[in-house]
């Protein structure tokens, strides 16, 4: 039997925040898919960085970027979980979204190598002017939630206009008017919730941020994967190489194990709590990329190529997964926990930046990762 031909309009009518059987969208992941290039490109940035010595400049550069990745992400995710009709104009709006996030991945080697922001500028307005397009639908279609709708569609505006002209500030001003535009981001759906608070639906945005960890781990399982098919090439200790590659798949097998070893959706039918979660992810997603840089210097520090002191190429490796830990810790045990295997968590997170000092830094977090994960599977009995 044909199916019947997809309409080019529906009406933008919020969904049902108890909504049965809510899953992912194949347009959902497509977005997915295209932002592993953004991420990729972010992470690459960061290990050149990092290997040549610009530890400073390049964690500063790699934060403004992945904020951009991130947010760009989230207010995508949120807004699809309340709005998506998956009608004609809410999927090419959407693609038009995705254009934007390939351009952003475009220009991000030319923030690491010149700060030249005005690419990834033009790639995040694009995707935010979608995004208003989207917003003004669902003010026109929805009155309940229609001041929340023009209130996103007004903020997601001012801002753009801020970034368009943060291209003008000079250099004194960058850092300062970069965390000022940062924080007017932030702001915006934290002022329309509280107008009329939307729909997301609790399940479906934990499934969501659940794929993009996987997305951000994946992403350092292939960075650490490529630094190692080319620490072999040109030579080097085989059985160096083994140990760093056995260590770095059991600490991303560990850091998986305790982010799905929480429950997705705790206190995301709170409007607070939710917004904390939301947040709060961002210091979980850019860890797990950023332990993919780190996984690259030890390779280029097993290599001799990275032009860094030995402790600062244990940092690279152990600072990801320390506020990984915490992160997971904060977010979705909670620090009040007083079961031993929650509170083990910041104790891992100190042996693991504890084995910075040692030889093998990746091994001792693997170990860590490990033994972590030992003592809640014996909890859970």
């Amino acid at each position: 039997m044909t199916a019947p031909p997809r309409p080019w309009y529906r009406p933008m009518v919020a969904r049902r925040a108890d909504e049965e059987h809510r899953a992912s969208t194949p347009l959902e992941l497509l977005f997915d898919l295209c932002f592993v290039v953004t991420v990729a490109q972010a992470a690459a940035g960061l290990h050149h960085s990092l290997s040549e010595g610009h530890v400073a400049i390049g964690v500063a550069r790699y934060a403004a970027v992945f904020f951009a990745i991130w947010w760009a992400w989230m207010n995508f995710t949120w807004f699809a979980s309340a709005y998506d009709t998956d009608d004609g104009i809410y999927r090419v709006t959407t693609l038009v979204q995705i254009a934007g996030g390939l351009v952003m991945a475009a220009g991000i080697a030319r923030i690491f190598d010149h700060a030249d922001f005005r690419v990834v500028v033009g790639g995040f307005v694009v995707m935010r002017l979608a995004m208003v397009v989207q917003w003004l639908r669902a003010a026109s279609a929805d009155p309940q939630r229609r001041p929340a709708a023009r209130r996103y569609a007004a903020g997601i505006t001012i801002a753009q206009m801020c970034w368009v002209g943060y291209q003008f500030f000079p250099a004194a001003l960058a850092v300062p008017g970069f965390v000022f535009f940062a924080l007017v981001e932030l702001a915006v759906p934290i002022i329309a919730e509280r107008a009329s608070p939307t729909t997301w639906h609790p399940e479906h945005i934990g499934e969501r941020y659940g794929l993009f960890t996987l997305i951000v781990l994946g992403e350092s399982v292939a960075a650490a994967s490529t630094a190692i098919q080319t620490g072999l090439g040109a030579g080097s200790g085989l059985v160096e190489l083994f140990g760093l590659a056995a260590s770095g798949l059991v600490v991303v097998f560990g850091m998986w194990w305790v982010y799905f070893d929480q429950s997705g959706k705790r206190g995301l039918d709170e409007l607070t709590a939710s917004m904390k979660w939301g947040y709060g992810h961002l210091a979980v997603f850019s860890a797990a990329a950023g332990l993919g840089a780190g996984l690259q210097v030890a390779v280029d520090g097993l290599r001799h190529d990275a032009h860094l002191p030995a402790l600062t190429v244990g940092l690279a490796v152990t600072v990801p997964i320390a506020l990984y830990l915490l992160s997971v810790w904060i977010l979705m045990i909670g620090p009040t926990r007083r079961e031993l295997s929650a509170q083990l968590f910041p104790v891992a997170a100190v042996l693991v930046l504890a084995g910075s000092v040692t030889p093998v830094p990746v091994t001792v977090a693997a170990v860590v990762l490990a033994a972590l994960v030992l003592v809640r599977l014996a909890s859970s009995r």
